[in-house]
């Protein structure tokens, strides 16, 4: 992945509560250019891999059960300074705590259930978004 890039995901809630063109509009008017996106859902398997360094917190089983029980919507972005510019506009991860006009603050209510996830280092910004796309499925 460039340096220029980073990868984000939009929780199920979100995608359930029917927020999923504002938040898209958001990053894009941030300036982000969307290199990857794509509509889908975790298996328990799959999620269990993606958050396994959570696996021995005491809130993992919780988080798996959340990011199964509706559609996501994984996307990679590009734009400079991708990965800090973009941790700025989600905002804190505990939306209580996040800054107002953060898309944590406005789409978050819990933790758990904070609408959106933004790599936090170009390393697991790659690792992620080569969980969730091929190659080919990235549009440059």
């Amino acid at each position: 992945m460039q340096d220029n890039r980073t990868f984000t995901l939009i929780k199920p809630d979100v995608v359930r509560d029917g927020h999923l063109g504002e938040i898209v509009q958001s990053i894009q008017d941030a300036g982000f250019k969307i290199i990857a996106i794509k509509l889908t859902r975790l298996s328990r398997v799959e999620a269990m891999d993606f958050y396994g360094i959570h696996k021995e917190k005491p809130f993992f089983e919780k988080l798996i059960d959340f990011m199964i029980s509706g559609p996501i919507v994984p996307m990679i972005l590009e734009k400079e300074n991708a990965i800090e510019d973009f941790r700025k506009l989600i905002g804190s991860t505990n939306p209580l705590q996040a800054e107002k006009g953060t898309l944590r603050h406005q789409f978050g209510t819990t933790m758990t259930k904070n609408a959106i996830h933004g790599s936090d280092s170009l390393t697991n910004a790659h690792i992620e978004g080569s969980f969730y796309f091929s190659k080919r499925e990235l549009f440059v």
